[in-house]
């Protein structure tokens, strides 16, 4: 009896094209994007700036399991956000647009710091048995929360102004498209000068909670469509 052995030349894997990893970090934004959409629901609504401690203490330890699983779902949103970074900055590279390409990285990097330290605020203030965080401590915290949503906008605005920027001036999208990043740059960075006290432009009023992250959210599903079709990279840096 004999066994039949079949030779797989390791370079005509698919996962070893560079097309794959082409369309797999591109495919990123749009991961990010829905991570990030599933996890806002889950976690819910905040308290806003100042609230009651009654009110901090019912949402943080009576939503203690929603907010610790919206937790781990925008630990995994941010990790595809940089490697969606990652695939613009390698298509920036390969069009000839290096400055550009690490305005990406770096943008990403500081975008990701502040998500992350804000993920571990919100998850700290949740994780303690019921009674035994310090009540200003908590109120404390919960402002700052809002204080870096409000923040994050600058790495925010930095990180869509690289693709429109660098995409148009490597001739990957139009004009027109150039047009509407410029925008959402603008857009984007006023939501950083949300610092009334309360209603509309208020750190946790509309635009800041709902309106400028939504802006940024619809711009990376649309570069994330021309890093899906565009052609195959020019230089392996997939």
């Amino acid at each position: 009896m004999s066994t039949l052995t079949v030779a797989v030349d390791p370079s005509t894997s698919l996962t070893r094209t560079p097309k794959f990893w082409e369309r797999l970090w591109g495919s990123a934004g749009l991961q990010f994007v829905g991570l990030f959409i599933v996890g806002y629901f889950i976690y819910g609504n905040q308290p806003h700036v100042g609230g009651s401690l009654d009110a901090l203490v019912a949402f943080y330890q009576g939503n203690r399991t929603r907010i610790l699983t919206a937790s781990v779902l925008g630990g995994l949103a941010m990790l595809n956000l940089m490697w969606f970074a990652a695939a613009l900055r390698a298509t920036l590279v390969n069009a000839g647009q290096e400055g550009w390409g690490a305005a990406a990285t770096a943008s990403s990097a500081a975008l990701g710091a502040l998500a992350f330290l804000l993920m571990i605020l919100n998850a700290g203030l949740a994780y303690p048995a019921p009674g035994t965080t310090n009540p200003a401590l908590m109120v404390g915290i919960n402002d700052l929360a809002w204080a870096g949503v409000v923040l994050s906008s600058f790495p925010r605005a930095m990180l869509i102004m690289t693709a429109a920027f660098g995409l148009w001036r490597a001739g990957l999208i139009s004009n027109g498209l150039f047009a509407v990043g410029v925008v959402a740059v603008v857009l984007v960075l006023l939501g950083g000068t949300t610092w009334q006290g309360e209603g509309f432009w208020a750190p946790d009023g509309l635009y800041s909670r709902l309106l400028s992250p939504a802006i940024g959210l619809l711009w990376v599903l649309i570069i994330s469509r021309v890093l899906l079709t565009r052609g195959p990279a020019a230089r392996p840096a997939w």
